[in-house]
C-alpha cells in the first residue's frame, strides 16, 4: 500500500466517441520511492487505480477542481493563487458550476462513496484515520519550494510560448522540462523524491523530444509525481511550509458544498508568498 498518491487528472470527462485525455498517476512510499506510476483515461479507470493503492492513511494530491460551489466566475482559492504566486507567473484556471471541466468533482464523488475522505486543513490532514484526498497545483509546489531555485518565475515546461516561433517554443519547452527533472533528481529534498526508483519515472531523465503528444504524455506523469510529493511535503511540514488557499476565515471564501466541504487549494509557500500576517493567521 502507498503512503502518498498523485493524480494529475484530465479535467474533461470525454464522450462516447472520444476518450478522456490521459491522467498521470504516481504512488510514493514514505521514503520517496516511486512504487507505481503510469497513466489512465477516464474517472472510472482513475478511481480503480487509486483504490488499488490505498492504505489506512493514504494522502492523495489531485490536480483538478474537487469542490466547486460558485455559480459563475472564479473560486476564491483560484483567485488567491494569482494573488500569492502571480509574481512567479503562476495563475489558476477558473472553474465554476457552469464549467465543462468537471472530472474533479466526479472523482471526489466516486472516492467519497468508497470511503475516501476530503481534507481542507492541516489539522484534519494530520488527524486522518482513513485515506483522504485534497486539491493541489504543481506550479505552486515548484515555485513555493525554495530549494528548487525557481526564484523569478515558474518553469515553462507545459504550454508553448506563443510570443516566439513554434519551433523555438518547442525546443525551449523541452529544455525547461529536462531542467526541471534534473532539479528534482539532484536537489536534496525533504521529504526525498527518488525518481530513479521506478522505470517510468527514471525515464523522465531521458532527453525530451519535441513531438507535442509525447511531451504531454511525459508531462502528465511528472505532474502526477509532483502531486504525490506535494502530499508528502504537506504531511512532513504542515503549516510551516504550506498554506491552504481559500480556507482562511478572515478572507472571503466560497460556500461549502452540501457535505460541508470547503473549496481549497493546498500550496507549498515561501514566506513571501503568504498573506501579510498583520496579527492574523495566514
Amino acid at each position: 500500500m502507498s503512503a502518498y498518491l498523485g493524480v494529475d487528472l484530465a479535467w474533461g470527462l470525454g464522450t462516447e466517441r472520444r476518450a478522456a485525455n490521459e491522467t498521470g498517476l504516481a504512488a510514493l512510499d514514505e521514503h520517496g520511492n516511486v512504487l507505481d506510476a503510469g497513466w489512465a483515461r477516464g474517472v472510472d479507470a482513475v478511481t480503480a487505480w487509486v483504490v488499488e493503492h490505498l492504505g489506512p492513511r493514504t494522502l492523495i494530491g489531485v490536480d483538478a477542481s474537487l469542490v466547486v460551489t460558485n455559480a459563475t466566475g472564479i473560486r476564491e482559492a483560484e483567485r488567491q493563487v494569482g494573488q500569492r504566486y502571480g509574481r512567479w507567473k503562476v495563475a489558476a484556471n477558473p472553474t465554476n458550476l457552469a464549467s465543462a471541466a468537471s472530472a474533479g468533482a466526479r472523482l471526489l464523488d466516486r472516492l467519497t462513496a468508497l470511503g475516501v475522505g476530503y481534507v481542507s486543513d492541516t489539522a484534519g490532514m494530520h488527524a486522518r484515520t482513513t485515506p483522504v484526498l485534497f486539491e493541489c497545483y504543481p506550479y505552486t509546489t515548484l515555485v513555493g519550494i525554495e530549494e528548487l531555485g525557481y526564484d523569478d518565475e515558474r518553469p515553462r515546461y507545459k504550454r508553448l510560448d506563443t510570443r516566439i516561433p513554434p519551433a523555438t517554443a518547442r525546443a525551449r519547452r523541452a529544455e525547461a522540462f529536462d531542467d526541471l527533472v534534473r532539479r528534482l533528481r539532484e536537489t536534496p529534498l525533504d521529504p526525498p523524491l527518488a525518481l530513479d526508483s521506478h522505470p517510468l519515472t527514471a525515464a523522465l531523465a531521458d532527453p525530451s523530444v519535441l513531438h507535442g503528444p509525447t511531451h504531454k504524455h511525459r508531462e502528465d506523469l511528472l505532474d502526477g509525481v509532483l502531486c504525490a510529493w506535494t502530499a508528502a511535503f504537506w504531511d512532513r511540514h504542515g503549516d510551516q511550509r504550506v498554506q491552504v488557499l481559500g480556507g482562511d476565515r478572515s478572507l472571503p471564501s466560497d460556500p461549502v458544498d452540501e457535505a460541508g466541504r470547503k473549496p481549497v487549494v493546498v500550496a507549498p509557500a515561501r514566506e513571501s508568498q503568504r498573506r501579510p500576517r498583520l496579527g492574523l493567521e495566514s
